[in-house]
């Protein structure tokens, strides 16, 4: 719940302050903000499973982020768009991610339903 309570805050801040960004940083602000949202929903899965552990989340955030902005970073120096790669993975781990949470919230749901009857 904190990574969310995080989120929130730093939304709210954000959204405040109206800070512009260079146009030339928009393609890095992108990746880290997908990388943010894939590490958000893994941290909310893994909570719902019981397994959450504060070093993972930091270190895939930081490594996964790391990862993202070096291989655009490299595809903007050969002119080529390599952040497509880093898009294209954390979409595919945002809609896993989401999909297991909302299964997870779904058979809780239902669970506590049944109890009820």
């Amino acid at each position: 719940m904190l990574p969310l309570l995080g989120l929130i805050i730093g939304l709210v801040i954000g959204l405040m302050l109206n800070v512009q960004i260079p146009e030339v940083w928009s393609v890095y602000i992108a990746i880290t903000i997908l990388s943010g949202l894939d590490s958000l929903l893994g941290g909310l899965e893994a909570a719902l499973r019981k397994r959450f552990s504060n070093i993972l989340f930091i270190t895939g955030f930081v490594l996964n982020t790391g990862a993202a902005l070096i291989l655009t970073a490299l595809g903007q120096q050969l002119n080529f768009d390599l952040s497509l790669v880093a898009v294209f993975a954390f979409g595919i781990r945002i809609f896993k991610n989401l999909g297991l949470v909302r299964r997870h919230l779904v058979q809780r749901i239902k669970k506590r339903s049944d109890e009820a009857k």
